[in-house]
């Protein structure tokens, strides 16, 4: 496939956009990244990496310091991006493959549903995994248009370090398999082409564009214009490579008009998978990775821009996470279904977006499968007692290191995010009422999503 099939010039159509929808319809686009880490940009603090175009994006709008993935991994954390609720009561509380038979449960209203009946053009370019079988799929969940990946590009018959043996990877253009194990490194850059096309095509009506990227997890790949271009290896160069795209998605907006009234999101699924050593990224300090609900799991780069709405070139600290998307954009367009909305647990965080009064946020709950293991409320986050993963010895171009699920475990801490986002110290002892109080909304909270795993049998 080559890359003049679908990026176009843009220039004729300049200007050429109908603005009549764009004071209650704005176009909504969230750009997601795959297991890419909190340092992994530049704009970030992290001077080893070029990512100009996001760090542009971070300038003309606002770069957000704690924001939080829904999970600290990527099937429950794409479900709570979506839905607005945890995973565990949308079908999906862990990671699913090739072998799964459960799915995002065939009620459950995703931000693609709520936009579509609210006359939106919904497109999904990129990887899925929320279940593989036809009625979880994108076009049954709110996309009018889907190309991309039912589940990680991992999940194929070349995966280094198997744990069964993974049938052919099937490429989606809709409900149909177009192709079996894409090349890994034409990925990001037919996933921009498919972006570029659906907004130029849809600059006429209000859109909603989401593009979850396959990298930068594992199997790393890249295009030749950037294989080698970072000097810093390949994560490097793929990262070079997302940065390239959401130049070609943003330009693409910018050039038709509808800058404007469009609200851009960037960010990732959940942090680095750190047992894939220079194969994975970084969390600047942050403790542990993915699969851990520390602050390097899920503590994710979130940058949103609409010029005239967000604030540009600011930093804002206050936390709220993925499970606020859902509420927040529904909200904004008005793409409310009386009766048949879902009960969600996150919330309208407009107020931090777009620069108005905003409440305290609710507490925000770490949760991993079903158990409850720390939660954030304010300033202060208290960690249960529980077993984590752990890597020991980090793997290398392409190989896993050692991983050891439930190597270490922690008790119950308490920590200080404003002085200790690295969660180095446990202030507990000296901070018994908060550490009592948080520690019961956590034992409040176990017990509902102990109701929601009985569902699964566990």
């Amino acid at each position: 496939m080559k890359a003049s099939k679908y990026l176009l010039t843009l220039a004729a159509a300049a200007g050429m956009a109908n603005t009549a929808y764009a004071a209650e319809k704005p176009n909504i686009v969230i750009l997601l990244t795959d297991d890419q880490g909190y340092g992994d940009l530049r704009c970030y603090g992290n001077p080893e990496v070029s990512t100009p175009n996001i760090d542009r994006l971070a300038s003309e709008g606002t770069l957000y310091t704690d924001f939080y993935a829904g999970a600290a991994a990527s099937t429950p954390s794409r479900a709570g991006l979506l839905t607005g609720r945890y995973a565990e009561r949308v079908g999906v509380p862990d990671v699913v493959d090739d072998t799964s038979d459960n799915g995002i449960k065939a009620d459950e209203l995703t931000i693609a549903d709520y936009l579509k009946q609210h006359g939106y053009a919904t497109g999904m370019f990129g990887k899925w995994h929320l279940g593989y079988q036809p009625e979880y799929m994108p076009n049954r969940h709110g996309f009018t248009e889907f190309y991309g990946l039912p589940y990680s590009m991992d999940m194929w018959p070349f995966h280094p370090a198997p744990d069964h043996a993974y049938r052919a990877l099937p490429l989606y253009e809709n409900e149909e398999v177009v192709e079996y194990n894409p090349p890994v490194d034409e990925m990001t850059t037919r996933l921009t082409e498919r972006a570029v096309d659906f907004v130029r095509r849809n600059a006429n009506e209000p859109f909603f564009l989401y593009v979850p990227y396959t990298q930068p997890h594992v199997p790393l790949g890249v295009s030749d214009k950037f294989r080698g271009k970072s000097g810093k290896g390949l994560y490097a160069d793929v990262l070079m490579e997302i940065d390239w795209s959401v130049g070609q998605i943003v330009n693409a907006i910018d050039s038709l008009g509808l800058g404007e009234n469009t609200l851009v999101l960037f960010t990732s699924d959940n942090g680095p998978w750190l047992s894939y050593g220079n194969h994975a990224g970084t969390t600047l300090g942050l403790r542990e990775g993915k699969g851990t609900t520390f602050e390097g799991g899920q503590r994710v780069p979130l940058v949103a821009r609409m010029p005239g709405k967000i604030a540009a070139g600011k930093r804002d600290n206050r936390f709220f996470s993925a499970l606020d998307l859902a509420p927040t954009v529904t909200a904004m367009t008005g793409a409310t279904m009386p009766g048949k909305n879902n009960n969600f647990d996150g919330e309208d965080v407009s107020g931090i977006l777009f620069g108005g009064k905003a409440e305290a946020h609710k507490p925000f709950f770490f949760v991993y499968n079903g158990k409850v293991e720390a939660v954030r409320d304010g300033r202060y986050k208290c960690v249960a007692p529980h077993a984590y993963r752990i890597v020991t010895e980090p793997g290398r171009d392409g190989v896993p290191g050692r991983q050891i699920i439930d190597g270490a475990s922690t008790g119950l801490v308490l920590f200080d995010l404003e002085a200790d986002p690295c969660e180095k110290n446990d202030i507990s002892a000296k901070n018994p009422k908060i550490t009592a109080r948080l520690s019961a909304l956590m034992e409040d909270f176990q017990k509902d999503m102990d109701k929601e795993m009985a569902q699964y049998g566990k």
